[in-house]
């Protein structure tokens, strides 16, 4: 699997931030490249175009992973994209009728993270 950010903070502010995560990304696009902000839809859209041209991945590849309701996985799921919901608050415990559906569900990325490695190890 391949790692990549879609941010609405600059570059710098990437930067400095990323160097506390200890992970290496296959491609950063910040707010700061794109020129607006999620939850524009123009943002997924140059996700989608750069996945593709960058890293040669179609739309069908990519799983928009994020926790964020309104600027990830309402924008990401209009557009198509399948999504996997990092819920830290427990959000979809309850009936909220503005929570779109998602393809995976997952309390925290530790959770997905195992799931990630029991598929792969199956």
């Amino acid at each position: 699997f391949g790692l990549v950010i879609l941010s609405n903070v600059d570059r710098a502010g990437f930067a400095a931030s990323s160097v506390l995560l200890g992970v290496e990304f296959d491609a950063i696009y910040t707010a700061e490249d794109i020129g607006s902000y999620k939850p524009d839809l123009s943002n997924f859209e140059y996700l989608i175009k750069h996945v593709e041209s960058d890293l040669g991945h179609g739309k069908s590849d990519i799983l928009h992973t994020a926790q964020g309701v309104r600027h990830d996985h309402i924008p990401a799921r209009s557009i198509g994209l399948d999504n996997a919901w990092i819920d830290r608050n427990r959000l979809s415990e309850t009936v909220t009728p503005d929570l779109p559906a998602t393809d995976y569900l997952f309390f925290s990325l530790a959770e997905m993270a195992a799931a990630v490695a029991a598929e792969s190890t199956s």
